[in-house]
Order: structure tokens, then sequence, then C-alpha cells
């Protein structure tokens, strides 16, 4: 309950949102998790909800924030990511069989340990076949050469190395389905609240960023299977 008398940080339009409204707490809403976690290490919050994963890779000894703090057993809410695609794509599918294989020849469990991410987080993936569909994003998406991935900075799943240039499990498996497809790939960073609209516009092509499978999002948008497991969490500043 002492909970409750803190201010919050949460990133709109995000499963922390989410978690935190349905909480009844009291949250501020800004553009990332990112921002949350500046948020609460600036003092300008008390806490933040942030997913679990990032929880992981940002806070705590030799991290970006190693004066936050997190109970990785104290979970609000548990969840699965998964990507979302345009409403009737078949890119979603097409993703499906990439990430069949990758989980069977064992290369998403590779990418998974390189960014910290346990096994257990992971959701078994099973071969696929693909079927073009009418009206064919992949199709649309070969033809134009590039595949347009819509994220926001969100370590370990997307975010920038020293060179500038997208990593992550997520950027990584993307990267998978560009080569599968024969395109380039091209990381664009979005306002999360609008990545409907974003994806809608054709402005991107897949929203791929440790999405969470709410029902909202899977009847906006063709998602894919389930493939990892997360949950939200409140990190605070540490005593």
């Amino acid at each position: 309950d002492g909970v409750k008398e803190l201010s919050f940080a949460v990133e709109a339009g995000s499963a922390g949102a989410a978690a935190a409204d349905a909480l009844g707490l009291t949250a501020t809403e800004v553009q990332s998790q990112a921002d949350a976690l500046m948020e609460v290490a600036a003092g300008t919050s008390d806490a933040c909800v942030i997913d679990l994963l990032m929880a992981g890779a940002m806070i705590g000894e030799g991290t970006s924030y190693p004066d936050l703090t997190y109970d990785a057993e104290q979970k609000l809410t548990t969840e699965e990511y998964g990507i979302g695609c345009r409403k009737g794509s078949d890119l979603a599918q097409y993703i499906n069989c990439v990430l069949g294989d990758a989980y069977q020849s064992g290369t998403m469990q590779k990418l998974a340990q390189q960014y910290g991410i346990t096994e257990e987080l992971l959701v078994p993936q099973q071969e696929s076949t693909f079927t073009t569909g009418e009206d064919s994003d992949v199709s649309y998406i070969q033809q134009k050469g590039t595949l347009v991935v819509g994220i926001t900075e969100f370590a370990p799943m997307d975010y920038k190395d020293e060179n500038g240039q997208w990593i992550g499990f997520d950027a990584d498996l993307a990267k998978l389905v560009a080569e599968r497809l024969g395109v380039e790939i091209q990381f664009v960073v979005i306002d999360w609240g609008q990545k409907l609209n974003e994806l809608d516009s054709k402005a991107i092509d897949v929203v791929w960023n440790g999405m969470t499978l709410t029902d909202g999002v899977m009847s906006a948008m063709a998602c894919t299977n389930a493939y990892c497991k997360n949950a939200q969490v409140v990190v605070v500043r540490g005593q």
C-alpha cells in the first residue's frame, strides 16, 4: 500500500502504464522506458514501472544505473512479447517461420545468451511453413527492398553500440528476417504511443521492440507467436 503514495514515471502506451493504471498508481507518462529510468535517477519521480528484461540490463552494479534497485520477485504483471505487423499482413507468418528456424538451430538461444536473457524466458518456437497472402506485405517489402523496423531505445532488445549501430536481441532477430527476405534493414525510433499509426501509414513495416501481447495489440495488429516472456517491475532509488 505504501507504493500508492509514490509518484511513478511510465512509458506512454506501454504495459507498464497499463499496470500502473490498473493498480491506481499516480503516474506521469514519458516517451520511453529509458526516460522513465532517468526520471527516477534524477529524483523527479519516486519510482517507475518498466520491463523486467530492461531492468536486468540497465540496473545494478556495473550498469547505467548502479544506484537504482528493483525486486525481480515482485512482479506487477507477467506477460509475453510478440512482434506486430499491419492488420491482415502475411509478414507475421513469415517472421514465425524465421523464428522457428532460429530456435530449432539454436541461433535464438545464442543471441539470448549474448544479450543476458536467460533461456527460461524464451518461448520455444516450432518450425512452420509460409504461404504468401493476398495483397502480400512480404512481396511489398521485397519490392521496395527495405524492411523498416519501428523501435524505441530499449536494452537489451534494441540499442546502439559504440559505433552508433543498432544491436540487441530484437534487432539481431530482425536482421535475420531482413536477410531471409533479401532486403536491407532500417531501424526507426517511434513514439510508442503512436505505433499503430506508424504501421498503418506504412511509415514502418513492423513493431519489434519487446512489445507485450495485450488483447488490444492483438486485435489491432497481425501479431507473431509469443517468443519471449517478461514481467513489469517497480524500480526505485537504492537506500
